[in-house]
């Protein structure tokens, strides 16, 4: 943090003097990004694997595929992006014109969040660099290797006078929230989301917040063929991405009682065609990102109502930060494995006498970030759509909404 003041200075001049704000900057910043990804691909693919394991299939497709898309997508997009655009005049005001024209908002603080430590820290820079900012990347401390990563390539590929890396744990992030940004965006937990949206409205400024939250699946009465392509859906979207500790992850299921066996079969056989049937030989998934988060998921687990609902896995090895994939049946509703998001690979699975009360069940709590459905009942889908809301819908699959926005 030695320097910040000076950093901030340097970087407010230069967004003073327009030096981001020419196309031709812009599209030097953001080649500088895909130049960044394309000669350092083994190391971040190691920075991953050191913070959380990731293999580096998982690492490409989550991390380094994201970052090359999305600059890849602004620089086709960028000119199209910049250009102003005709804007309505009423008749009475003819023959004035009116012209929309984008411009920067100035000085953007970044902070990135551990589960996708390179992604969410590079795929917002490019936004901010697309829109002609000059920015601070605050990336997460729990994430060391990566962060430490980022801090050493950004410098040598991109403007150090317009983009800039601060590492550092709580204390660093409380220190840049007391300064002034033309723009934040956060990437977390709602507790510190909360924090950073009471610190950001002291200087009114304004915020993004991508926040997580519990998102159930509902899984209806169907055909064995759909059922099968269902179960391959949710195993990945459970513990696919992260090993679950991602905020699109599927949290809990919703499913009739008299479906619930045949369920919990097909889940446990996918399980095990995935993973294999030894949770100590896994090398190709995810780990718990540290002890404090292997700890908040065990204390999950330590009651004994909760415990006694586990029908599938739960085994734990702290040396390895590794928890077992788990399934419960029917922990207690009030919980908090049932009441805070999981982020982790634990699924519970939630019976009902009818999949129509799943629509009651979901409004009685928090909206869900996803609501996802697996159902071929389009007279359900649409009672679905109408009837509850949440961040989005997704019917028949997982986590593909991301690849659509």
């Amino acid at each position: 943090m030695d320097g910040l003041e000076e950093s901030l200075v340097v970087m407010r001049e230069s967004f003073g003097r327009g030096k981001t704000r020419s196309a031709a900057w812009r599209k030097l910043q953001l080649n500088g990004i895909l130049n960044l990804v394309g000669e350092n691909e083994e190391m971040i693919f190691e920075a991953l694997n050191e913070d959380l394991g990731k293999h580096p299939v998982e690492a490409y497709r989550d991390e380094v595929g994201v970052v090359k898309k999305s600059a890849l997508h602004a620089l086709e997009s960028l000119d199209r992006w910049m250009a102003p655009k005709k804007a309505y005049i009423p008749l009475i005001f003819r023959p004035a014109k009116a012209r929309v024209v984008p411009e920067p908002l100035g000085l953007v603080l970044i902070i990135s969040s551990w589960n996708f430590p390179f992604s969410l820290s590079m795929d917002p820079l490019i936004g901010a660099i697309a829109a002609g900012n000059t920015a601070v990347v605050k990336p997460s401390e729990s994430a060391p290797a990566t962060s430490s990563l980022l801090a050493k390539l950004i410098p040598l590929y991109l403007d150090p006078e317009a983009i800039r890396v601060i590492e550092g744990g709580t204390d660093v992030s409380t220190r840049l929230l007391e300064k002034k940004w033309d723009k934040i965006f956060f990437t977390g937990s709602s507790r510190v989301g909360r924090i950073v949206m009471s610190a950001a409205a002291k200087h009114l400024t304004p915020v993004t917040l991508e926040l997580g939250g519990k998102s159930p699946a509902i899984v209806d009465d169907l055909s064995n063929s759909d059922l099968e392509v269902a179960i391959k859906r949710i195993v990945s979207g459970k513990w696919g991405s992260c090993y679950g500790q991602v905020c699109l992850a599927v949290d809990y299921i919703l499913v009739e009682e008299r479906l619930a066996p045949l369920l919990i079969d097909r889940l446990k056989a996918r399980l095990r065609k995935f993973y294999g049937s030894n949770s100590q030989d896994l090398k190709d998934i995810s780990r718990v990102v540290n002890k404090h988060h292997f700890t908040r998921l065990c204390n999950l687990l330590k009651d004994p109502a909760v415990a006694s609902s586990v029908v599938f896995g739960g085994s734990l090895d702290e040396d390895r930060l590794f928890i077992e994939p788990t399934i419960l049946l029917n922990p207690p509703l009030d919980a908090e494995i049932m009441t805070e998001e999981i982020f982790g690979p634990l699924l519970p699975i939630v019976t009902l006498g009818n999949v129509q009360d799943s629509i009651e069940f979901i409004n009685s709590r928090p909206k869900p970030l996803v609501l996802y459905a697996f159902t071929k009942d389009d007279s359900f889908k649409e009672q679905i759509v109408a009837q509850t809301s949440s961040g989005c819908v997704t019917f028949n699959d997982t986590c593909i909404q991301v690849t659509v926005v």
